[in-house]
């Protein structure tokens, strides 16, 4: 059984998922006054949470599309910007507090990753390129 008919449907719902979840982060979270007073190990889990979440919605919904270098794309991205942002909350938690300059790294890493403009660039690119080929 197919779930959706068409490739369209399938990345429509995988960008209206990421933006649903990317709004309540920032909703509920991230912009939310009382954010400060949630403990510092719960907010990078929150916000790990988050960034995890939105690459199984993306690669759940770009897996199964036919161009599977758009799914080979967003491993890569992903996978190392998980893999730094791990690496320095790990050194957080347990050596030694970072810097601002590290931290603000940090938060611009996870925006790239939660943010829904690199699965909208995907799709567009996509796009342009089926065109070409046509």
């Amino acid at each position: 059984m197919k779930l959706y008919k068409t490739d369209n449907i399938r990345f429509v719902s995988g960008l209206l998922m990421i933006i649903t979840l990317y709004s309540l982060y920032y909703i509920y979270f991230a912009d939310n006054a009382n954010a400060n007073t949630i403990p510092r190990k719960l907010r990078h889990a929150i916000s790990l949470a988050t960034t995890v979440a939105i690459y199984f919605i993306g690669t759940f919904h770009l897996g199964k599309l036919k161009d599977s270098w758009m799914s080979s794309i967003w491993h890569l991205v992903h996978i190392s910007g998980l893999c730094i942002l791990t690496s320095l909350g790990l050194f957080d938690w347990l050596i030694s507090s970072i810097s601002i300059k590290l931290k603000l790294f940090c938060l611009t890493i996870q925006e790239i990753l939660i943010s829904p403009v690199l699965y909208v660039a995907m799709g567009l690119l996509n796009k342009s390129l089926n065109k070409k080929l046509a």
